[in-house]
Order: C-alpha cells, then sequence, then structure tokens
C-alpha cells in the first residue's frame, strides 16, 4: 500500500485564505507537511484548485429520492408535522417503500459523495443508521447526541432532551435539534423549553430555526450555540427561512445542509448556489462566497466539534480534500459556482474516493475498491459500485429511475 504521497502543482484554499505553498504531502490518512514527497508525487498540469472536502452538516441518508414531496400551490405548512403526513401518503414514499434501507444509505451516501462531501451528518438516531455507517463509501459522523425536535410533537428520537444534552457534554458531541422548524404555537417555544431545562449551551446545534424572533438570536449568541441553514428546504415547505442576515450579523456560526432531497437541493452544490441566490432575493445584497465557503467548512467542523480533524488543510488534520477543475479565477467564486463534473479528485483520509481516470495508480495503490463510470463523458473512478446499486434500484421499483443527484451517463 501506499502510505506517503503528495499533490503539487495545486492552489491551495482554506477558510482563512489562499495558501503560500502549492504541494500538499500526505503520510497513512493525514496531512504531514506542504511539500512534495521524495516517494511519490502527482503533479498537475492543468489548473487545479484544493479544498477541504465538503462537509454536510444536515441531511437525512434515507430519504434522498425524488421527486420532492410538498404542499400544494399557494398552501404551505405550519410545522414539519403536516408535510410528514404528506410525505407517508404520497406514491413517492410508497415506490420509495420498494427500495431496501442499505439501499437508500448508499443512495444518500452517492449524493454527497458526487457533489465534493466527504462528511456528511445523518440525522437519524444512532439504531437507525449505525449498523449502516460502515458500508458507505463517505465519512457519516457517529460522535453526536440528538432530539427530534424541542416540542410534544417530536418523534422521540434518543432518550429525552435532558439525558442526550447531558450526555453531549460529558462526551463533548453536538447536541443536535430540529428547532422551531414551524410558526405554531409550540413550535415557536423551542428556545424557552430549552432555558426551562437548562438545555441551552455552546454544545447545541440548531437546524433551521425559521421561527427564530430577534430574542431568540440573541440567546442563542449569548449561548454560543451554532445554526443549520437550509434555505431550500424551508422555502419548498414554509415559503420563507430563517432571519439569516441577522444570525450573521450578531456573529452566530453558520452552516449549510441540504436537507434530505425529498425538500431540499439535489446536493450541496445546488444549495450553496441556491442560498446566495436567496440572500440576494432577501436583502439586495450579496453573501460573499467566502462566507459560503466557511458554512460548508470550517463552521460544520467547529459545530460538530472536529474541526482538530476536519475542515480546512493543515498538518495533522486528514486528508479530506476535494480538487476541481475551476470555472472562475477567484477560488471562493469557483467553488460555489462549482457543478458535478468539475470535480478532479476526492480524497477522504489519504484515500481517493472519487476522480478522474487519470489516477488509477493512486486508487489501485491505496488499494481502494472501486469501479470506473462515465460522468458527463468523462472517465471517472468511484469508490463502490454506484452503477450497480442504481441497476438494483431500478430493479426493485420496476422502471428506469433517474435522480438528479446521481450524474452516471446511462
Amino acid at each position: 500500500m501506499l502510505k506517503q504521497f503528495s499533490l503539487s502543482d495545486l492552489k491551495l484554499i482554506n477558510p482563512e485564505g489562499i495558501l503560500k505553498s502549492n504541494s500538499l504531502k500526505i503520510d497513512k490518512k493525514k496531512i504531514v507537511s506542504f511539500d512534495k514527497s521524495s516517494l511519490y508525487d502527482i503533479s498537475f498540469k492543468d489548473k487545479i484548485y484544493a479544498y477541504p472536502a465538503l462537509i454536510n452538516v444536515h441531511d437525512h441518508l434515507r430519504g434522498d429520492y425524488l421527486p420532492r414531496v410538498g404542499p400544494k400551490p399557494g398552501n404551505y405548512y405550519i410545522n414539519w408535522s403536516l408535510w410528514d403526513n404528506d410525505l407517508k401518503s404520497s406514491p413517492v414514499y410508497q415506490e420509495r417503500a420498494n427500495i431496501s434501507v442499505e439501499n437508500c444509505y448508499f443512495l444518500g451516501a452517492y449524493k454527497n459523495l458526487f457533489s465534493g462531501v466527504v462528511t456528511v451528518n445523518d440525522h437519524f438516531p444512532h439504531e437507525f443508521n449505525e449498523p449502516l455507517i460502515p458500508l458507505l463509501p463517505i465519512r457519516v459522523i457517529k460522535e453526536y447526541t440528538l432530539a427530534h425536535e424541542c416540542s410534544s410533537f417530536d418523534l422521540k428520537w434518543g432518550d429525552g432532551i435532558e439525558i442526550e444534552h447531558t450526555r453531549a457534554k460529558k462526551r463533548d458531541h453536538p447536541f443536535i435539534t430540529h428547532l422551531e422548524e414551524g410558526f405554531d404555537e409550540e413550535s415557536q417555544r423551542g428556545i424557552e423549553i430549552l432555558e426551562e431545562l437548562n438545555c441551552l449551551d455552546e454544545y447545541d446545534v440548531f437546524i433551521h430555526c425559521i421561527g427564530f424572533s430577534e430574542k431568540d438570536i440573541e440567546k442563542t449568541k449569548k449561548a454560543g450555540a451554532a445554526v443549520v441553514w437550509c434555505p431550500a428546504s424551508n422555502m419548498f415547505m414554509f415559503n420563507v427561512t430563517c432571519k439569516i442576515r441577522k444570525i450573521l450579523e450578531r456573529g452566530i456560526e453558520v452552516s449549510i445542509g441540504t436537507d434530505s432531497t425529498h425538500t431540499g437541493s439535489i446536493n450541496i452544490l445546488e444549495e450553496m448556489r441556491y442560498a446566495r441566490s436567496l440572500y440576494r432575493k432577501m436583502y439586495g445584497e450579496d453573501l460573499p462566497a467566502r462566507k459560503i465557503f466557511e458554512m460548508v467548512t470550517i463552521n460544520p467542523a467547529k459545530a460538530f466539534r472536529m474541526s482538530d480533524r476536519i475542515g480546512s488543510l493543515q498538518e495533522g488534520k486528514f486528508a479530506d480534500i476535494l480538487l476541481l477543475r475551476p470555472r472562475f479565477e477567484d477560488p471562493y467564486e469557483a467553488l460555489v459556482n462549482a457543478d458535478m463534473e468539475d470535480i478532479e479528485l476526492l480524497l477522504m483520509e489519504g484515500d481517493p474516493i472519487y476522480g478522474s481516470a487519470k489516477y488509477e495508480v493512486l486508487f489501485t495503490e491505496r488499494n481502494v475498491d472501486y469501479t470506473e463510470i462515465s460522468v458527463r463523458g468523462r472517465r471517472m473512478l468511484v469508490k463502490g459500485d454506484p452503477t450497480g446499486l442504481i441497476q438494483e434500484i431500478r430493479e426493485a421499483v420496476g422502471f428506469k429511475k433517474k435522480l438528479d443527484f446521481i450524474p452516471i451517463d446511462d
């Protein structure tokens, strides 16, 4: 096995700026220096930008299926439970029920992989996803505690808010919950419920927050909690999103998540673009590309208390690296405007999990189990067998199912 190698002649981009070095040395799983390896080096003749691999801080991997399921035109939901009723009575839910839970999780994993994501949080209880996590081609976070929502009509995930929050503090894990995902009286008491239970602090990661008042924003800032913004899903279900500008102005760390494709964007690349477009529409001003970059790298790493391992290109951190062929000179604009076919190579802990077929030696030397696919006419290699997965999906549902987040050419 090739333990040490380097990537050179790259532009290296971090949240804090462009690095002076143009090389990364990888030893086993980690970045060890910004030099060339004396043993094996891959030099990039074309212009290639290297970023920390993306982090999707909120997904429901079992629910990554299409088409979307939502309200009738003009009739938006007042809370998530009404959408859940529509989903479970929909034809697409019945269609999805023909697919094994394992294959649903693989679909969610490949949705993320094909958009440059190496780390994702699947916001389901551990008993749902832990048996499947070791099988998947990307990293699914296991270090978290949770409640579905802080209200009486949540789904009772975990062992209750107080026990789960205490566990988070003891283990130094995040406590994650959907919060104020709606406008009924009880949904909008999310912050108050956490205050009453003495569970409002820096361990909290709040998803959606569309019902947040300015007072809620101030309490969130004071507590040191993080916010997860899923704008596409919010607008599709509720025709409104959180007070994102006020949240950012208060210095609260915000991450972008996709939610599942039943309501959100098809992947994190689309979600970044949608977030920027919506911000312009809401406020008449730009959300800088560099700020969006932070929302899919270092901010989620901090929120999930993993910034010592992921979220930036630094010595000692995992070699989770996304290489792109840029469409823009500015590296942050290049990322925010990237599409799936712009990915040149994606590494997880030094192992290639997706990339151009020209790097086949790296796949074989790192002992990666891969298959060859065609993406928009390019020969690509990918960890696992997504082509076989799609064939199993089609056999299960009985027709030639197409999913926009799987870009494999037929």
